[in-house]
């Protein structure tokens, strides 16, 4: 079974995950600064979604050890 908040918080699952992307577009022809700047929005989303996910577990945890 995948473990999606481990995935979720990886900067190489991210960082693989650009990478496709990034050669998808330029598969699909959209020019080099385009998938750029994609990828660079893709990369600024992963960041907050790991965050959110991160501190959720470490809430997770807080309240479990103290609730």
């Amino acid at each position: 079974m995948i473990n999606w908040k481990r995935k979720l918080t990886s900067r190489k699952f991210w960082a693989a995950a650009v990478d496709f992307i990034g050669m998808l577009l330029v598969a699909l022809n959209v020019s080099e600064n385009e998938a750029a700047q994609i990828a660079a929005l893709v990369m600024a989303g992963a960041g907050v979604i790991a965050y959110i996910v991160g501190e959720g577990l470490v809430d997770s945890a807080d309240s479990a050890n103290f609730g």
